[in-house]
């Protein structure tokens, strides 16, 4: 069997693929969950008297799993929208993210412990609104509202929040809240577990400041390193994106991926290693609760855990089916986190690592990446990067309007900083003494962004493509790619 053929025998691709449609269906209808649920139980037992039938009980199977998707978008939006009363309420909270601070306003992400919902709420900036942290109880008296429609291009800022959980948002004065210790027995056993952890990490980015660290330089590793962008400046940001490194910005499965390669250096090399691989799954698990659970991140962490844990036993395992399984299990979970932005790019460039590397591999001889180990390395490098920008592009012309030009230039050197950049801020929150080598290697960093952003036509303005236009730009990159899998001659599925 060709290397295509069983890397893309993937049927839970199919079934995700199906999963995601039904969330589409079900997030532009307003039927009620009732109905869509009766329909999935009629097609269940359908598809159980096709038993006999394999082709028309895989096509009822398919249509169960996008039933599926309608039920699970119109239970999300269930719980996510919500007629808010005119008048205002008085409601218990508490901080559930790091405040992040405005010139008129203070934003913060809070969780009304009566009911369970998320709102976003802007304080108006005083001193005492700049003093709130994370994990803080918050009494407050405001006027809720659904959001927001404001949009610009193609981001709509009230889709953005109930994409995210969140209910609603308020605008809060000055002297219309108070600090008070509440409790927490009401709030979901994982959320207060979230919650523990959001101290602990901004225990940590206190460390970190305390490192020697600019403003800038702290911005960044906070971000690299904990997920804590509220430090970012927009020039900063405008840096990243523009030299093509926003990725390493936005926690993903390369940051995971470094934290991964630290804690294989204490795996067992005895046949028998459960009890190391187990603290390894559970090691990773806690770093991703850490960093406040972004999409991408749980994508890698679900799929190094079931790539831990299928070598426990000993089976093989295709990583398309394994990373059709992992959105199959987020989506289940959170339905809408399929329109976020985050989900989109992260399953979007690993599904193209996934197909598209051993392609690129292939363009060179075996003997030659074989005979120069410092080449196959760098080419290794460049597959990878050039397979997610691929996968990457569409979207992000679609959502940013912008096409970075020196992509492979950047990650050629982001990439390998980027680990030393994770391990100096491991090594500096054990030992602060060790920030001096940290402050460095991100100025450099930073100085380096900054000249390939500089370049001419470091970056392509002003696409934002219409939805189908990007449908249309994955359906031209899949033929193209198709013609080179058969050129080469692989048979893609």
């Amino acid at each position: 069997m060709r290397r295509w053929r069983s890397l893309l025998y993937a049927p839970l691709l199919k079934l995700a693929v199906c999963l995601s449609g039904g969330i589409v269906v079900g997030r532009q209808t307003e039927a009620g969950g009732m109905l869509w649920l009766s329909l999935l139980a009629v097609a269940i037992v359908v598809g159980l008297l096709f038993w006999r039938k394999p082709r028309l009980q895989s096509a009822v199977i398919a249509l169960c799993c996008m039933l599926l998707g309608v039920v699970l978008s119109a239970r999300q939006r269930q719980a996510v929208v919500v007629d808010w009363p005119a008048e205002a309420l008085t409601v218990e909270t508490v901080v559930t993210a790091e405040p992040v601070a405005k010139p008129k306003t203070v934003v913060l992400d809070l969780l009304l412990t009566g009911s369970g919902r998320r709102v976003k709420a802007y304080l108006q900036a005083d001193s005492l609104s700049r003093a709130v942290k994370v994990g803080d109880g918050l009494v407050l008296t405001a006027a809720f509202s659904r959001g927001s429609d404001w949009s610009s291009g193609n981001f709509s800022y009230r889709d953005y929040l109930e994409t995210h959980g969140f209910s609603g948002t308020a605008f809060v004065r000055s002297g219309q809240w108070h600090r008070q210790q509440l409790s927490l027995a009401a709030i979901p056993l994982l959320e207060r577990t979230r919650l523990r952890f959001m101290v602990w990490r901004h225990q940590l980015t206190i460390r970190l400041r305390h490192a020697g660290l600019s403003n800038e330089q702290f911005a960044v590793v906070a971000a690299m390193v904990l997920g804590d962008k509220s430090a970012l400046t927009r020039e900063l940001k405008d840096t990243y994106s523009i030299s093509g490194a926003s990725h390493v910005l936005a926690l993903s499965g390369l940051h995971l991926g470094i934290i991964y390669g630290l804690l294989s250096l204490f795996f067992s090399r005895r046949r028998r290693r459960v009890i190391p691989v187990t603290l390894s799954v559970l090691a990773l698990w806690a770093f991703v609760l850490l960093v406040g659970m972004p999409p991408s991140v749980v994508r890698a962490a679900v799929m190094l855990s079931i790539y831990m844990l299928f070598s426990l036993a000993g089976r093989n395992r295709t990583p398309v089916n394994v990373l059709a399984f992992t959105a199959i299990v987020m989506l289940c979970y959170s339905p809408w986190a399929l329109f976020d932005v985050g989900f989109q790019l992260s399953f979007a460039a690993m599904l193209a690592i996934l197909v598209l590397t051993p392609l690129f591999n292939s363009l060179l001889a075996v003997g030659m990446l074989t005979r120069h180990r410092w080449l196959r390395t760098l080419w290794s490098l460049l597959s990878v990067s050039a397979a997610a920008q691929v996968g990457s592009a569409p979207l992000v012309a679609y959502y940013f309007g912008r096409f970075s030009t020196y992509f492979l230039l950047t990650n050629v050197l982001v990439i390998p900083v980027a680990t030393l950049v994770v391990y100096l801020s491991l090594l500096t929150l054990a030992v602060p003494a060790c920030g001096v080598m940290l402050t460095g290697m991100v100025q450099w960093l930073n100085a380096a962004l900054t000249r390939i952003a500089a370049l001419p036509y470091a970056s392509i303005e002003g696409l934002h493509p219409t939805a189908l236009q990007t449908v249309s730009a994955y359906v031209v990159i899949v033929a193209v790619l198709a013609a080179m899998a058969k050129w080469r001659g692989n048979e893609i599925i």
